[in-house]
């Protein structure tokens, strides 16, 4: 005779596999008195044998918390692993840190090893593919895995069935910086789009792009590159090699879709013996800390990271024994600087 499975007893009780977990598997995050009787009910009427991994799992508190980021090295993953770390700090809580250098395989492993080393909630940062993976597809069941054994998990970037989520409105915060541009007077752009697999890249780059449609603006080159500084300075090179851009006054903004791509451009322009923003105008999104003193100062959408990071810490303190999910959006803040200030 097969044994009872935990899934089975979730549908005779009417709530979730979690919930499920956390009453029969000892977690200390069960939820109310109601529920909990429904579900011990359940289990007896079906006899219902406990796993003893998924009871230690559910019972064990190792004060261990998993952040999985892309790249520590940028600004963008490093403020947010500086709340991320802010908040665990007062919950007395250690954070381990995997960077995966935008290696799919290699964040898998990350959830995993954190996973097999009993850490008691995952945070996920960075942007996820434009198209569903097997990676993609193979991470989604270790996290519901993880999760249905009462771990918690917070994702930052775009939202993942069945955990929370912070979300930045890329789309809507890179259509209201070309918004702002386009008041400025500019009229001529080209746009660096990042990498376009991620996410990230296609949202803020659609935003880019729909916004100067609405204005009757096509731009003159759209130009790929990776999400780093190197990425940046590259795809500028191949856009004034390929597209002929060159001195001119007031002659051409550009909007790059992260920041470090846009000093990297910066970088670029500069080589090219060329002025921000006397000849070239250049705009980018996320405002690192590292643009505040750029020089000239970057032009950028403010996304709060640093409370970023803090936001999906204290959601994956948080008890979680509800049937859905929380997601919360973030909102971006176009800052006009003077790398996109036009001479009078």
């Amino acid at each position: 005779m097969r044994p009872v499975t935990l899934l089975e007893v979730a549908r005779h009780a009417g709530v979730s596999q979690a919930t499920a977990s956390r009453v029969l598997n000892g977690s200390p995050r069960i939820p109310g008195a109601g529920l909990t009787e429904r579900v011990r009910k359940a289990a007896a009427e079906l006899g219902y044998v406990p796993n003893a991994q998924a009871q230690a799992l559910a019972r064990s508190l190792t004060g261990l918390v998993g952040l999985v980021v892309r790249d520590i090295a940028d600004p963008y993953f490093s403020s947010i692993a500086r709340g991320v770390q802010h908040v665990a700090r007062e919950h007395d809580r250690q954070v381990l840190l995997s960077c995966t250098e935008g290696d799919l395989g290699a964040e898998l492993e990350a959830v995993t090893s954190f996973i097999s080393h009993r850490a008691d909630a995952l945070i996920l940062v960075g942007s996820q593919l434009t198209r569903r993976s097997e990676h993609d597809r193979l991470l989604s069941s270790e996290l519901k895995r993880y999760h249905d054994l009462g771990g918690q998990v917070a994702v930052i970037g775009q939202a993942r069935p069945g955990v929370d989520s912070v979300v930045p409105e890329n789309r809507a915060g890179a259509a209201a910086l070309a918004e702002a541009l386009v008041g400025q007077g500019h009229r001529r752009f080209a746009v660096l789009t990042g990498p376009v697999e991620l996410r990230t890249a296609v949202d803020r780059t659609t935003g880019f792009t729909e916004a100067l449609r609405r204005h009757g603006l096509e731009p003159v080159a759209m130009v790929p590159g990776e999400f780093t500084r190197d990425g940046g300075f590259d795809a500028c090179r191949r856009l004034v090699d390929e597209f002929g851009l060159a001195r001119g006054r007031n002659g051409m903004c550009l909007l790059v879709v992260n920041d470090v791509m846009a000093i990297g451009a910066m970088a670029c322009l500069r080589d090219r013996g060329m002025r921000v923003p006397q000849d070239v105008q250049v705009a980018g999104f996320d405002d690192i800390v590292t643009v505040k003193d750029h020089v000239p100062a970057l032009t950028t959408v403010c996304l709060p990271l640093e409370e970023m990071g803090k936001t999906a810490m204290r959601m994956v303190l948080t008890d979680t024994a509800r049937r859905r999910p929380r997601s919360m959006t973030v909102r971006g803040e176009v800052m006009l600087r003077d790398s996109t200030r036009l001479r009078s």
